[in-house]
């Protein structure tokens, strides 16, 4: 967590960034991408020539080679560390000449950060703010992996207070209640298709790093945590970009973050290949049939976009693979012959585990649209036998506009630092929500329908049309009403007439 020290540095960069003139907070966090990449490229040039120094080799692969760009320009001068010292002028000549050329040429034979600078274009418009923005990024300790990705998220957070952009992002703790949910290993190959500033990814890289550290001890583990377990799919370059950063500034070498139209484009090199899907895909309505890729159609043959990427999960997990993924209210109870037909076969042919209903403010206030948490595993087979329902009414903040934390630091989030009361419950369920999760194919199975989470066997689903609404299943608690009779009534009318009457005459006796 960030101490306030820090917040502090990282608000006076992001405010001299408005003050300078660029207003657009997607722009500032590219440009400010654009410098940690830069940042990021001398420190991995210093470890190698720290190595090779250390083994008395020439360095392998350098990033800045020796001699001069063909502007004459030195590369030792496109480095971080040169950089930062040269009189603003001139250091906004290089960045703007030099760098940002040299960034273009780096892909896309390296990895997928270098890939994704191929089009970056520097927008910075005074000298004065690069300066400002370079001195307030140097200031600023990255040498902690932990500092690091918070800062990121931190700074990401901002996309999110400003309108629109939010769409971006999905809450961090709905994130990790997902990733927690379904408890990524190290050998699994993870998929988010739209992953935009890959907060999925980040988590479940954190969650493996976190409580499976082998992964980072073992080369073969190793080198599938770096180079094959996390994969994201967005058509947004500029969020590509930033989320290729987010991976980075978290630990993940080189993700398989790339361009993809995820509905539009065949997935024949996609099928079957991932063994946990993590997604909150956008939800933008209807498709033409002409642009959907037709693959995606075979499975189900509708226009509407929640559907189709529930088709795609389908289509790219492997046998035994599982997902959490986020689904409009409208999926489960949806009376369309393709919304129906989809729910048969999670129900019929996969294995459907659990649904967790959010709150509608959940995503505010960008949104508030109902949603659910769907949880289900590939089999090709059946498998479901009681689905595991969850009825989550709080999630730690509030759910207007302003999404205010009601608990402390320490009590909020899926794994808080202290237990929570029974009162504290109440504004934070997430806790609650992972235990019972964890619980479901046991002391679950005998809830009462009453409670905050039940299970429905698979026969009254499929009596139900296939309806997935927690709604259709939840009873409610009926306080029972004792009914006196008649005679007691009037009897108890007549005694409190008589104690009134004698009151009033010992009232007249005093006076």
């Amino acid at each position: 967590m960030l101490t306030g020290a820090l917040k502090s540095k990282v608000e006076s960069l992001w405010d001299s960034f408005w003050s300078g003139g660029i207003s657009n907070p997607l722009e500032v966090m590219e440009q400010i991408t654009y410098l940690l990449f830069i940042k990021r490229l001398d420190d991995l040039q210093t470890l190698a020539e720290n190595k090779a120094h250390h083994l008395g080799q020439p360095i392998e692969s350098p990033i800045f080679p020796s001699g001069t760009d063909s502007k004459g320009r030195s590369y030792a001068d496109l480095r971080w560390s040169h950089l930062k010292n040269m009189a603003p002028a001139d250091m906004f000549t290089v960045m703007s000449e030099h760098v940002f050329p040299f960034l273009r040429t780096l892909g896309p034979e390296g990895s997928t950060y270098a890939a994704h600078m191929q089009d970056a274009t520097f927008t910075i418009p005074t000298a004065g703010l690069l300066a400002k923005a370079v001195d307030g990024l140097d200031d600023i300790p990255m040498n902690d992996l932990d500092t690091k990705g918070d800062i990121y998220e931190f700074m990401l957070a901002k996309i999110a207070t400003a309108g629109q952009n939010g769409q971006f992002r999905t809450p961090r703790h709905i994130i990790k209640l997902m990733v927690s949910m379904q408890a990524p290993t190290p050998s699994d190959t993870i998929l988010d298709p739209a992953c935009g500033t890959c907060g999925f990814l980040v988590a479940a890289s954190e969650y493996v790093r976190t409580n499976h550290p082998e992964a980072l001890l073992d080369d073969a583990l190793r080198q599938h945590f770096n180079h094959a377990m996390f994969n994201g799919f967005d058509f947004d370059n500029t969020m590509l970009r930033i989320g290729s950063m987010n991976m980075l500034l978290h630990g993940v070498e080189n993700p398989d973050v790339r361009y993809k139209d995820s509905l539009s484009q065949l997935h024949a090199n996609e099928e079957e290949l991932y063994s946990l899907v993590l997604a909150n895909p956008p939800f933008a309505g209807s498709l033409d049939f002409e642009s959907t890729a037709k693959d995606l159609l075979q499975v189900v043959k509708t226009k509407k976009t929640e559907l189709l990427f529930l088709a795609l999960f389908l289509r790219v997990l492997r046998p035994g693979g599982r997902a959490a993924v986020i689904v409009p209210d409208g999926v489960l109870f949806g009376s369309s012959k393709a919304h129906k037909a989809l729910r048969r076969i999670l129900i019929e042919d996969q294995q459907l585990q659990g649904i967790v209903s959010l709150p509608s403010g959940a995503f505010r206030p960008y949104a508030g649209v109902s949603t659910a948490i769907l949880l289900f595993t590939k089999t090709n087979s059946g498998g479901t036998e009681d689905v595991w329902f969850y009825d989550l009414q709080a999630d730690g903040y509030s759910l207007d506009d302003k999404r205010t934390a009601l608990l402390t630091p320490e009590k909020l989030g899926v794994t808080p630092e202290v237990p929570l009361t029974d009162e504290e419950h109440l504004k934070n369920n997430l806790p609650d929500t992972l235990a019972r999760w964890q619980a479901r194919n046991d002391s679950e199975l005998n809830r009462a329908r009453t409670d905050q989470s039940f299970c429905v066997p698979k026969a009254d689903i499929a009596a139900n049309d296939y309806d997935l609404s927690i709604n259709r299943y939840k009873e409610l608690i009926h306080e029972e009403v004792v009914h006196r009779a008649p005679s007691e009534i009037i009897a108890d009318l007549m005694k409190l007439e008589d104690e009134i009457r004698q009151g009033l005459a010992d009232l007249v006796a005093m006076l």
